[in-house]
């Protein structure tokens, strides 16, 4: 397994291609969630995402908004899941914003049912459970 961490204009089209496709698969197709998946923010993210044999397996992507580090579209590919790779992807994504946004708060907005999963990563909520793209989610922080 390899992990990969890469800017926008540093992404070759295939990967560019992989990531909207996982991404698309798990959160319009399996999520029953009609709504634009492509926007604006991954102009300026960093990629983060794990590679097994050249196949993009798990993913997130990590934006910077004012003081406030955040992170989302964390995903496993549904043939990969129950293997762990939601919390090997976890902890070296944390690994890695500690390592270059220390002292920042991280912000996100997560889906309500992973509440207990981002806990366990020393995220507390922040807010009530509310609707977005017709998914309950939660705001939780660190730091």
């Amino acid at each position: 397994m390899q992990t990969k961490i890469k800017k926008f204009n540093d992404l070759t089209l295939l990967e560019y291609h992989q990531l909207m496709k996982i991404r698309t698969s798990v959160f319009v197709v399996e999520q029953n969630c009609p709504y634009q998946e492509v926007d604006d923010v991954d102009l300026t993210a960093f990629h983060f995402w794990l590679e097994n044999q050249k196949e993009m397996v798990a993913y997130a992507r990590v934006y910077q908004q004012q003081q406030t580090i955040h992170f989302g579209r964390v995903l496993v590919k549904k043939e990969e899941r129950d293997k762990g790779l939601g919390k090997q992807l976890m902890q070296q994504l944390m690994g890695w914003i500690e390592q270059n946004f220390p002292e920042k708060i991280i912000h996100i907005e997560a889906q309500a049912y992973l509440q207990e999963f981002y806990t366990s990563f020393g995220f507390r909520a922040v807010s009530e459970k509310y609707l977005l793209d017709g998914i309950s989610h939660i705001d939780m922080q660190k730091g």
